[in-house]
Formats: C-alpha cells, sequence, structure tokens
C-alpha cells in the first residue's frame, strides 16, 4: 500500500478515474484543491485558501508568476497540515498549471513526482499568432513576451518532477528538449461504454419538434462557443449548408459565454451574438439550434443521430467531446491542424479540412448530407481508434503502472 497525493486546483479534475482505483486497490489517497475543487469518497481532501492578491505595478510579465506562488504558497501551507497529520506521501501527482505543486518537494523531500503536462504557451506553433483575425491582423512582440512569461512557474515545476505525463504527442512537442525524456504519452481517456451510438435515440428541440436521425442532423460541441474552437468558421460555413439541404438540421451544444479557453468577443458580449450578428438573415435561425449545456445521455443522442460532426480547432488541447464523439461512430468533419493528426487520419476516421476554407468545409458538409454513403465506413474506424487510442480503462491502467515505475525506481 503506497500513500498518494493528488494536486488539483480543480479536484478531480482529469484524475477521478485514478484516484478511485488507487482506492480500490488499497492505497491511501489525500488531495489538495482550492474552492473549486471537490471532495472524493474515501480521498482525504484538504482545501487551501489565500487572502492575498497580485501586486500593482509590477511588470506585466510577472503577474502570473506571483499568482501561481501565491497559489503554491497556500498549496504548501496547506501540505504542511497534511503532513502534521500524519500524511507522508510516496507519490505526488498534481497539475503544475496553477502554481499548487510548486514548494511540495520542500515539504516532502523524499516524495516522487509525476506531473500532468496538458501543453507549454507558446507565440507560435500554438494557437497564439494562429488566426490573426482577431487580434488585430498583426503579430505582437508584447503579446509575445507575455505568453512567453506565463511557462516561468510551470516549467520550474516540470524541472522537479520525475515523470511528466502528456496526453497526445502534440502537447508533449510542446515541452523544450531538455524535458522530453521525462515525458510519457498517456491520454486521461473518456468511458468508451458510455460513448455508443444508440439505436432508435431521438432529440427533442426546445419547441417541442424531435429529431430522430432520419434526416440530416449535424452536431458541433464547444465547452463555450469561440474561434480557437473554429465557431467563426463553422458558422460561416452554414447559410451555403442551409440553402443546399432544406432538410438539415444544426445541433449547437455549449455554452455562449463571454469568454473560454481564448480571447474576449469584441463586442463585449460573447462570440456567439457576434457571429450571428455577422450573418444576419443569411443564416435559416429556424434550423439551428443553440441547446446550452446538456446532460451527458442528451449529448450521446445527439451524437446518435448526426449524420455530421464538426471538431475545428486552433493548435491546442484535443477535446474530450471529440473522442467521445468517435466513440459514438460519428461522421469526424474536422480541422487539419496539428492535435487532429492524434486522432484523425484523413480519409480513414474521418475528413481533414483546411482550418480557413469555409467553402471546403460547406461543401462537404452538403456531402455528408446529401451523399452518406461516400463517408460509409468512417464512423466505426472513428470508434475503433478511439477504443485503441482514447479508452478510459486503458489510460487508467497505464497510469497506475507508471506510478509503480516511480515507486519501484
Amino acid at each position: 500500500m503506497a500513500n498518494i497525493l493528488i494536486v488539483h486546483q480543480n479536484f478531480p479534475g482529469q484524475f477521478p478515474h485514478i484516484a478511485d482505483a488507487l482506492l480500490a486497490r488499497g492505497d491511501r489517497v489525500a488531495a489538495i484543491g482550492a474552492k473549486t475543487a471537490r471532495a472524493r469518497p474515501g480521498v482525504d481532501f484538504r482545501g487551501w485558501s489565500t487572502n492575498r492578491g497580485s501586486t500593482k505595478g509590477i511588470l506585466e510579465w510577472v503577474t502570473r508568476a506571483e499568482a501561481d506562488m501565491i497559489r503554491g504558497t497556500a498549496a504548501a501551507e496547506t501540505a504542511l497540515q497534511l503532513k502534521r497529520d500524519g500524511f507522508t506521501p510516496d507519490v505526488i501527482i498534481g497539475h503544475p498549471g496553477w502554481g499548487e505543486t510548486l514548494f511540495l518537494k520542500e515539504i516532502w523531500p523524499k516524495a516522487r513526482v509525476i506531473l500532468l503536462g496538458e501543453m507549454l504557451y507558446r507565440s507560435h506553433g500554438s494557437d497564439l499568432n494562429f488566426d490573426l483575425e482577431f487580434q488585430g491582423g498583426v503579430e505582437h512582440i508584447a503579446r509575445n513576451m507575455r505568453t512567453h512569461a506565463k511557462n516561468a512557474t510551470q516549467v520550474l515545476a516540470f524541472a522537479y518532477a520525475d515523470r511528466i505525463v502528456c496526453p497526445t504527442p502534440f502537447q508533449a512537442a510542446s515541452f523544450p528538449p531538455m524535458l522530453q525524456p521525462a515525458i510519457r504519452i498517456i491520454h486521461e481517456g473518456v468511458d468508451i461504454s458510455r460513448a455508443v451510438r444508440r439505436t432508435g435515440a431521438k432529440l427533442k428541440l426546445p419547441g417541442g419538434r424531435v429529431l430522430d436521425g432520419k434526416t440530416p442532423v449535424i452536431t458541433f460541441v464547444n465547452r463555450t462557443f469561440e474561434p480557437l474552437r473554429g465557431f467563426h468558421i463553422f458558422m460561416r460555413a452554414l447559410p451555403a449548408v442551409l440553402d443546399a439541404c432544406p432538410d438539415v438540421d444544426v445541433l449547437m451544444i455549449g455554452s455562449s459565454a463571454a469568454r473560454g479557453y481564448g480571447g474576449e468577443s469584441p463586442n463585449g458580449k460573447d462570440w456567439t451574438n457576434l457571429i450571428l450578428d455577422e450573418l444576419g438573415d443569411r443564416l435559416d435561425r429556424s434550423r439551428v439550434h443553440f441547446l446550452g449545456k446538456v446532460p451527458h445521455p442528451q449529448l450521446i443522442d445527439a451524437f446518435s443521430i448526426s449524420w455530421a460532426h464538426v471538431y475545428y480547432t486552433y493548435p491546442f488541447v484535443l477535446s474530450w467531446s471529440l473522442v467521445e464523439a468517435m466513440a459514438a461512430q460519428c461522421t469526424i468533419i474536422a480541422s487539419d491542424t496539428a492535435p487532429l493528426h492524434d486522432a484523425i487520419t484523413d480519409g480513414v476516421e474521418g475528413v481533414l479540412l483546411p482550418f480557413f476554407d469555409v467553402e471546403a468545409l460547406s461543401q462537404t458538409l452538403v456531402q455528408a448530407a446529401r451523399d452518406p454513403d461516400r463517408f460509409a465506413g468512417m464512423g466505426q474506424a472513428a470508434r475503433e481508434r478511439a477504443i485503441r487510442d482514447f479508452d478510459q480503462a486503458r489510460g487508467t491502467a497505464a497510469w497506475l503502472g507508471l506510478i509503480d515505475e516511480v515507486l519501484n525506481a
């Protein structure tokens, strides 16, 4: 039996199934998180808090590092209490993105450390400067410097880690050469048993009409509708699709919040209203259904009646929703951007299109609605790829194996 400490601002974050599996095999598990974290049965959870804010007037690039140090100090104080209560971890698993793991080796010097490496910030080859439409059309050195400086505390944390776990090769490639030997590729995965295409699935629209997939349905899922996830490209492709295919319905699942992973909308509200205003009466709003966030079973129903699922993204972390759409055997129409190369082979598990080519997306969606047999076999291939590369059970087993490897090193 080993003592395992899991640190995540939003615990359990990416670690719920790892925590459960550790408990199931008899390990003792404790966790540290912020106010946004949630306790989990069997886990000795400790929350940290701080009243200290960022210092006014300091160099702008330093603000993020100071905030991470403040959070790291608060987490360390909580860890000290955990130590006083008798808990000494053999392995610390953590997400270093907010600073909480920075000082834990000072409290438990002998503990092994495994950190989740989602992605390092980059001014080139990632989301920044990929699409300059909403960034004034030019690259700004100040923005690049601010982005580069965000890595300061993460790199410090990674430098003292025994292992770094990256979900995909693309995400691992964001790390510098000096850290590459410590990296292991393990995707946390999704529950493939729940993400299954359901025969006879139906989805009731807010107005009462029921869709059953007998007529074409296009699905689009974002945590938050925003350019980083191709929202503007998809919406601009829709007028031509709706004009060419009078029987198509479009399901928009996600939030229209003011901000997601990327920047804020120029209208000060949200990207949804900005793009809808741009399209005006060119878009048949009666067939574009904004459903907001939906319960997971309803999401799988939407995938089950989908004729084409669109997933576009800047070079950024891959979404769980894409993997679930693959597992539900959707016909995937995706952007030909680096993250997709870890999940989709063009013409095999889906279709990859140039991110900015709106017309290509329109034409492909029209083909999917009019001639679905043209894409026959892609849905099954997508599920097989999801099972092979993104199954939660395999991901959890790989994490447990890595923990044991570090314990026995």
